[in-house]
């Protein structure tokens, strides 16, 4: 099943949901349908499987396609569900989103391929064969030069964009806010722009951006969602305030392991997403617990489910 082509941008917060694993370290489906729950009750406008959060470069082929399967299944057509299909080959990426198509997701979002160097002609060629062989699916492009080693210009996504009528989204997470505002207006403002970088949400809105992709947003929701619900009722202050806590929690986060910290905290918020996958390190219950602390001494919002 093909989706529409979506008429309007998606606006508000869009969340990388993260994998819930078993204590064995294998995918556990059945977390997803209180995890999506929980989330759309808070105020998040969708789910992005499969990203730098959601650890999808770790799985198989074959995981990826049991999880976004599993993701489209829980959210239920509530919100739009963005499947991440990237993959370090034009083969695989072309299966993974293929796949997101055909179970009717509204969109895939590609980063560029990893680990080789590739020119921009090289990059150009592999999105043009995504977007020609998804025909009239949805294709957001995503950039991440610094874990992918491959950087997305301005002048690519605009002639990408003007080339094909399904690549509708750029999600940024390169920093760069002059990327970001180059490609904003192109179809006269309806190609989707989301900042990824969680210290850049209020910049971004200001700039006239219409979402953010937040890794934060799967624990600390309220927050980010906050930060766009009071920006857009012109309640500057208060946004400016949440943005300054936001950054506070994410360092606090950061220097506790990012992804296993993430975890640990969903974890006690009620939500057993399990830890995170080898390579990638767990934190002690010790580590978990100073970092809780610390939230709190910030007063953000650690109440359970």
């Amino acid at each position: 099943m093909t989706p529409a082509m979506p008429n309007t941008p998606i606006h508000g917060v869009i969340c990388p949901i993260v994998t819930p694993l078993t204590p064995e370290g294998d995918i556990n489906p059945a977390i997803i349908q209180p995890l999506v729950d929980w989330l759309i009750e808070r105020g998040i406008a969708g789910i992005y499987p499969l990203g730098t959060t959601g650890e999808g470069p770790l799985f198989t082929t074959a995981e990826r396609k049991t999880i976004a399967a599993a993701t489209f299944k829980a959210v239920n057509g509530r919100v739009p569900v963005i499947i991440h299909t990237g993959a370090i080959s034009t083969r695989e990426t072309l299966e993974l989103t293929c796949h997101a198509r055909d179970i009717g997701a509204d969109a895939a979002s590609v980063i560029t391929p990893w680990y080789f160097l590739h020119s921009e002609a090289a990059l150009e060629a592999h999105y043009r064969a995504i977007l020609e062989a998804a025909a009239d699916f949805p294709i957001w492009l995503y950039n991440l030069p610094n874990f992918a080693n491959n950087n997305l210009s301005a002048a690519l996504v605009t002639r990408l964009a003007g080339d094909y009528e399904n690549c509708v989204g750029l999600k940024d997470s390169s920093g760069d806010l002059q990327t970001m505002f180059a490609v904003n207006h192109l179809r006269g403002g309806r190609f989707n722009t989301a900042i990824g970088p969680d210290n850049l949400i209020l910049a971004g809105l200001a700039m006239g951006l219409d979402c953010s992709v937040s890794g934060n947003s799967n624990h600390f929701p309220e927050i980010v969602v906050g930060i766009h619900a009071a920006f857009h009722a012109g309640d500057l202050a208060r946004a400016q305030n949440l943005q300054k806590q936001l950054k506070a929690a994410s360092d606090v986060i950061g220097s506790a392991g990012w992804l296993t910290a993430v975890k640990g905290i969903m974890a006690m918020r009620g939500l057993p997403v399990g830890g995170v996958r080898p390579p990638l390190q767990s934190a002690s219950n010790e580590t978990i617990r100073a970092c809780v602390e610390q939230l709190r001494e910030l007063d953000v919002d650690l109440s359970p489910l």
